[in-house]
């Protein structure tokens, strides 16, 4: 038994009162049009969303936004253009230089312009190690709000998933923001 379980395990046994959690009905904030606002969002928070049109080609769109990349990281079947997928490789380390990955968003949040990404690649330092990120967002899986979205969360087993919304930033270094201080300096999400 690790010191954690032991820990909790004192504190189970000493407590006396127990009460039953209560019922609680947020609603959170509503949109008219989900898809717009998660647009704006995104490009406010830094990011960039597209609205995917139908019979368009995500690999050319993609190619079009970030023609300078050359190691293009994903284990996505529709994506022609990776150049690696992040299943495939021995050690993590080797996608340092990766200069785009183009992972699989679940649920986007229109409040925030967030995506919950849950780990579906071997390696997850692809999420962090790109220079840029492109998050590939099913339309019909975006929520108004947080409370919607936590009520839609999985995980598989790997047991990882973590909220992306827009490039990596920082502002505490001398009030000066820095993007991509912890991961990409770019993000966008390709709405399908």
């Amino acid at each position: 038994m690790s010191s954690k379980n032991d820990i909790l395990g004192n504190v189970k046994r000493h407590i006396t009162d127990r009460y039953d959690m209560p019922d609680i009905d947020i609603q959170g904030i509503r949109y008219a049009d989900k898809i717009a606002q998660f647009i704006d969002i995104s490009k406010a928070v830094g990011g960039d969303a597209i609205l995917l049109n139908e019979g368009e080609d995500i690999n050319k769109i993609i190619g079009n936004l970030y023609p300078e990349a050359k190691v293009i990281a994903s284990n996505l079947n529709d994506i022609s253009i990776a150049t690696d997928n992040p299943d495939n490789v021995p050690d993590p380390h080797q996608l340092n230089g990766t200069d785009l990955a183009i992972i699989q968003g679940e649920v986007g949040v229109a409040e925030n312009g967030c995506v919950w990404i849950p780990q579906n690649v071997k390696e997850k330092v692809v999420y962090f190690i790109a220079e840029y990120l492109v998050i590939v967002l099913d339309k019909k899986n975006i929520v108004n709000n947080m409370h919607e979205a936590y009520d839609k969360l999985t995980f598989n087993d790997y047991g990882f998933g973590v909220f992306i919304s827009g490039p990596s930033k920082t502002a505490d270094i001398e009030q000066s923001l820095v993007v991509g201080a912890h991961g990409a300096k770019g993000v966008t999400v390709i709405l399908k």
